[in-house]
């Protein structure tokens, strides 16, 4: 059974931030567009393996139910909602900076 994907408004502005910094810092829209589609394909991979992320190592972000998903040095943050077959993703981050990460939880509707 595949599973839909939902972004948040605050992952969509981290991965477009992300791609912003990658077609200015290497002065290609190719090479930003490249890793935008690395980061697409995998969490489009979530569809068929939505358990595929990892536990993360905080135990705050374990108890609240993320998973973490690693693309080179982004963590993708997400929850799976199993009854709804849903993969919600929260957070996408620069893994480099990440000491004490803190998520807030948003009511997501459809």
């Amino acid at each position: 059974m595949k599973y839909n994907i939902v972004r948040t408004d605050k992952a969509d502005e981290q991965l477009r931030d992300i791609i912003f910094y990658f077609a200015d810092d290497s002065g290609s829209i190719d090479i930003a567009f490249n890793y935008l589609n690395k980061i697409e394909k995998a969490i489009k991979r979530l569809e068929d393996f939505p358990l595929s992320g990892s536990i993360p190592r905080y135990s705050i972000l374990r108890k609240q139910g993320y998973r973490v998903l690693v693309v080179e040095r982004r963590l993708v943050f997400y929850k799976v909602n199993s009854n709804e077959s849903l993969v919600i993703i929260y957070a996408i981050v620069d893994g480099r900076y990440l000491f004490r990460f803190n998520i807030k939880i948003k009511n997501i509707e459809k």
